[in-house]
């Protein structure tokens, strides 16, 4: 079967299909027991997304189970800020970085050769595609440098951040000297991937809506217009889906300018805004992960309304957000079953 049969690669081209292609963020993970069992044989998080044999399993793990039309590479965007120098570490509550707040925290970052220290990760990828059956596609994937500078100064996780924005609006000259970084590093870590033989890449950025709009204009649409422009000119055959999480009134003016291919939704974006953006671009998304977590006859009405909704145009089956740990993977099961239906 050649790349144009793939379900997801046709969804992305803008083609209707009888059933939507579909896979979930976080499709592999705590959910589930045999990714629990591959965990526990790493030293720590950072190690088994750095071990191939580990990854590549982990990665495989949910397609396996429940036949997803696409497999997700098991990474984390926070490896390239690790790749480029800066102490990371994972802890219960999620990321741990050694701030950078100044200049003398950009002086500190090696970026020769930090994309070349993410090897592993690339043959993670050829490992995957090697594996995986011809219908299935193979996404790769990197955090948007918005949301991986957020955490880069903020050292983690935020309820404001308020660091990040400060340097942002104070500072946007020394503040783009980091950006313009994180852009030419995240170019060369998708195009490896690419390369390895990912088909689709997909950027996350987990915290675009924490911007104002002239904000998001300058440090969303902007860095990620540059890194599509840039996939494009090396592999011009490659689709790249933009995820700008909680973007609100500015998911058109993203889908307008940003450059990608398709468009992800998170869970609040209403079916008439997602229809009204389907027409610019195929979408992905966008149920509530939630609905999956709970299942039965909510998960059943939630993914029939979007199948109805969106399924006559370009439509990529997915979730809102990532898979919540708690979630029963007899749900996910059931909305396997739910999407073959005719």
């Amino acid at each position: 079967m050649t790349q144009s049969r793939k379900p997801l690669l046709r969804a992305l081209r803008g083609e209707r299909l009888p059933r939507p292609p579909w896979w979930l963020m976080r499709q592999a993970g705590r959910y589930l027991p045999e990714y629990r069992e591959m965990r526990s044989r790493a030293r720590d998080f950072v190690a088994l997304c750095l071990d191939p044999k580990l990854a590549a399993e982990v990665t495989l793990q949910p397609v396996r189970r429940f036949g997803m039309d696409a497999a997700i590479l098991f990474s984390d965007i926070l490896l390239l800020p690790h790749a480029l120098g800066q102490k990371l570490g994972f802890e219960g509550d999620g990321p741990r970085l050694e701030p950078i707040a100044d200049a003398a925290g950009l002086a500190r970052l090696r970026p020769e050769g930090a994309v070349a220290r993410l090897a592993p990760v690339f043959e993670t990828v050829d490992r995957c595609r090697a594996a995986l059956e011809p219908r299935t596609a193979l996404i790769g994937f990197a955090g948007a440098p918005w949301t991986v500078a957020a955490y880069m100064v903020e050292g983690g996780g935020s309820r404001d951040f308020h660091r990040v924005k400060a340097w942002a609006y104070r500072d946007p000259a020394g503040f783009s000297r980091l950006i313009d970084l994180l852009v030419e590093t995240t170019i060369d870590l998708l195009s490896a991937q690419l390369d390895a033989g990912a088909d689709v890449v997909q950027l996350f950025d987990s915290w675009a809506g924490i911007l104002p709009e002239d904000g998001f204009r300058r440090w969303v649409v902007e860095p990620t217009a540059r890194i599509a422009a840039a996939l494009k000119q090396r592999q011009p055959e490659c689709f790249v889906i933009g995820f700008p999480r909680g973007a609100g009134h500015y998911y058109a003016d993203y889908a307008a300018a940003a450059g990608v291919d398709a468009l992800g939704l998170d869970t609040v974006v209403p079916m008439t805004v997602a229809s009204d953006l389907q027409r610019r671009l195929p979408v992905q998304g966008n149920l509530d992960p939630v609905s999956l977590l709970v299942g039965g006859e909510k998960l059943r009405r939630d993914a029939d309304a979007l199948r109805r909704g969106l399924g006559r145009g370009g439509y990529v089956f997915n979730l809102g957000h990532g898979v919540l740990p708690d979630t029963p993977p007899e749900h996910v099961a059931m909305l396997a079953r739910l999407l073959a239906e005719d």
